[in-house]
């Protein structure tokens, strides 16, 4: 038995073909990057559209109901330590092939739909600051350099993280910052701040951007399908989790804040850069250019970590037979499920050519919302089933409220992103069934394969 494996055991952890890599406070800046990512950075202006210079109200909101979810991810997670994350806790509270394929596969594409916005958002203006590169070209280049380091190595990938974590933080601190600066200056308005568009009702508006800001705080659930690479998961999933949402939703409203206090809604709204917009707009003596790099780094971090996610999750549904067995493959020495990494991959840059980032944005939550439901649901069921490991347990109202919140979200969604939604569960039903009725066969692993796994 190895070191690793050793530790494992004292710490009544599952034994994993993955690297456990990911340490306590690598896991908070893991879910910290994947939150702080192109949802503040590339959807403001989406956000002020529908409710003005509020945008502090929907950012609120939204943290609120993330918060309750996670809730019970972290109950589950702690719980059933296991990479699948939604679709493990599904198979153990329905008993259903199905169901639990269906919310893994949702979880799954949500994080492949999801990709492919944050590439068109790297690809889009705060590229265009540096070279004219079309979309069509950037996009999918960038994909295929994100796969390069997915594949390197979980380890190096969060080192990655880690950099870039800091690195998209700052920009957000920047941006606060320079604004405070403004308003000492006598610059800015603050009255914008309690301002909604005209002729709206502000509870309907802020229903509405609260479900584009819920986007901006589900990073949160990527990291329920790394937990087989995390040291002593019981213990320091819970306050990463929490932490991490925490310090994220207090960024946010500030960066909300600032926003409608340095530039009017309807600029802010014209923008598909509104960042760079608020940061102009405060006359700092700092070169745009810098701010476009670091929007790039955010952008380019989210990406990773959702990539890393959606790899994580089909090699997950694949030992379980939920997915051709090929998807579990790892690299013998690298020990990562290097066909995962490329099936998600190329499916993430066919979705750059067919797709625009508020509707993609839309889709991952209208996605992720089902597989919330699901979690909320298995929480209140599996609290029938003991395990031997001590967990953390939510209180019982949290996944209840949760589950009301999903309801309430899916109500709100448009007709057009229900159809994109079907359509990827319809793409998924049909894997579902090559795997399940044998048209795809499992096949033994290379000899290489195997030997990384002994």
């Amino acid at each position: 038995m190895s070191l690793d494996e050793q530790t494992a055991a004292r710490n009544g952890e599952i034994s994993t073909k993955l690297k456990r890599g990911i340490t306590g406070p690598l896991l908070f800046l893991f879910i910290l990057g994947d939150v702080l990512g192109a949802g503040v950075y590339a959807l403001t202006g989406t956000m002020a559209a529908e409710v003005g210079g509020a945008l502090w109200v929907p950012l609120i909101v939204a943290l609120f109901l993330a918060l309750l979810t996670a809730g019970s991810y972290a109950e589950l997670v702690t719980k059933y330590p296991q990479a699948g994350g939604a679709a493990v806790f599904a198979q153990r509270a329905f008993k259903s092939p199905i169901v639990s394929f269906l919310v893994g596969f949702s979880m799954m594409a949500a994080g492949v739909v999801s990709a492919a916005g944050l590439a068109l958002a790297f690809a889009g203006d705060y590229l265009a600051e540096f070279v004219p590169v079309p979309a069509v070209v950037a996009a999918p280049i960038f994909l295929l350099l994100v796969a390069a380091l997915n594949a390197r190595g979980i380890r190096e990938s969060m080192a990655g993280n880690v950099v870039m974590t800091v690195i998209e933080l700052s920009g957000l601190l920047i941006i606060i910052i320079a604004v405070g600066l403004m308003m000492g200056g006598g610059g800015g308005d603050v009255s914008r701040i309690g301002e909604f568009p005209e002729g709206v009702n502000p509870a309907l508006a802020t229903l509405s951007a609260a479900i584009i800001a819920y986007y901006s705080f589900v990073g949160f659930e990527t990291s329920a399908n790394v937990i087989e690479e995390v040291r002593n998961p019981r213990r320091v999933y819970p306050r990463a989790l929490f932490g991490s949402l925490i310090v994220a939703g207090v960024v946010y409203v500030l960066v909300g804040l600032a926003s409608s206090i340095a530039l009017p809604a309807d600029e802010l709204a014209d923008s598909s850069a509104p960042l760079l917009e608020v940061f102009e707009a405060t006359g700092l003596a700092v070169p745009g250019w810098l701010f476009s790099a670091i929007a790039l780094i955010a952008v380019a971090n989210g990406a990773l970590l959702t990539m890393i996610m959606a790899s994580r999750l089909a090699y997950g549904m694949a030992e379980q037979g939920l997915l051709p067995s090929v998807l579990g493959r790892v690299l013998p020495k690298r020990r990562t499920p290097w066909v995962a990494i490329l099936v998600t991959t190329a499916i993430a840059i066919g979705l750059t050519f067919i797709g625009d980032l508020g509707t993609l944005a839309e889709t991952v939550v209208l996605l992720l919302l089902f597989v919330f439901l699901s979690t909320n649901v298995a929480v209140l069921v599996l609290r029938r089933e003991e395990v031997e490991r001590d967990h953390f347990r939510v209180w019982t109202f949290v996944p209840v409220l949760g589950i009301a919140s999903c309801v309430l979200l899916l109500t709100q969604q448009e007709p057009h992103v229900w159809l994109l939604g079907a359509i990827a569960i319809a793409v998924g039903l049909v894997a579902y069934a090559a795997t399940r009725f044998g048209i795809t066969k499992p096949q033994p692993a290379p000899a290489a394969d195997r030997a990384g796994d002994e």
